[in-house]
């Protein structure tokens, strides 16, 4: 397991994330995994167009929120290469 964090500015909060990526991951279990202040807020796992899809909500966020944090691993990390 890998871990990194991200800072998103979003509705003029600073979010300060903590990503978990699972390298060896299962169907078991979600690839990346966000957290904010060890509550586990959403999960993805790469889809068949090089992107991320939502695995879980628990923490409710809206969709907009949702495509930012994925939008930002997507930068930060290669899941494709």
């Amino acid at each position: 397991m890998e871990k990194f964090n991200l800072k998103i500015k979003y509705n003029k909060q600073d979010l300060q994330l903590e990503v978990k990526e699972y390298i060896h991951h299962s169907h078991q279990r979600c690839k990346l995994e966000v957290y904010q202040d060890d509550k586990l807020l959403v999960s993805f796992n790469p889809d068949d167009h090089e992107t991320l899809s939502v695995c879980q909500n628990p923490g409710g966020l809206d969709d907009k929120l949702v495509h930012l944090i994925a939008d930002t691993i997507e930068k930060k990390i290669d899941l494709f290469g």
